[in-house]
């Protein structure tokens, strides 16, 4: 069984990249359930969704310490939740920064060295700058895509299954330029 955790703000394509997941294990035999939070999505708040896959799935939720992936689409939103994640699991963070409602209006400061406090000790970490890579692309909104290809080269997922779960997902008029994020997404 794997256990994923994609966390990220409303507008950062945490949803599509779960679906993503959930066709790639479907298309494999494997089950899978998905659960999503959407907390304050429209607003820029966090969202989370749970995926898990394996032979036979009886609960959507992922239990603290239980996550064997952590993909974060932000920075904050990966200290956020990083207590999710297994001792040697594997911590995918986007060096992104979006600034939530109480840094916006000066109520608090931004956390400073967020990698730190993450203390990466026992995990696998992996930083991508997934944001300047969409703008490569030519839409920034791919970043979540970036992330997934990303993922699936360092967990061993054949790129031609991946590519088949984004075309299955994905509508016909943004293919293209995800099958390109995906593309750079495996390459970085």
């Amino acid at each position: 069984m794997t256990n994923i955790l994609i966390v990220g703000v409303g507008g950062q394509g945490t949803l599509l990249a779960s679906r993503v997941l959930g066709n790639y294990a479907i298309n494999r035999g494997l089950d899978c359930k998905l659960s999503e939070v959407h907390g304050m999505s429209q607003r820029g708040g966090s969202v989370v969704t749970h995926v898990r896959i394996g032979e036979k799935i009886f609960s959507p939720i992922i239990r603290e310490g239980d996550a064997d992936i952590i993909i974060a689409f932000e920075k904050l939103e990966a200290l956020r939740w990083r207590h999710y994640l297994k001792k040697d699991g594997i911590l995918v963070i986007n060096d992104q920064e979006i600034m939530p409602m109480p840094v916006i209006v000066g109520a608090m400061p931004y956390p400073v060295e967020v990698f730190e406090q993450i203390k990466p000790e026992g995990i696998n970490l992996l930083v991508i700058n997934a944001g300047e890579m969409a703008k490569e692309c030519g839409n920034i909104k791919v970043a979540n895509t970036i992330m997934i290809g990303a993922l699936a080269k360092n967990i061993g997922f054949d790129k031609k299954d991946i590519v088949e779960a984004v075309t299955n997902t994905v509508p016909a008029k943004l293919l293209e330029v995800n099958l390109l994020a995906i593309d750079k997404g495996f390459n970085a």
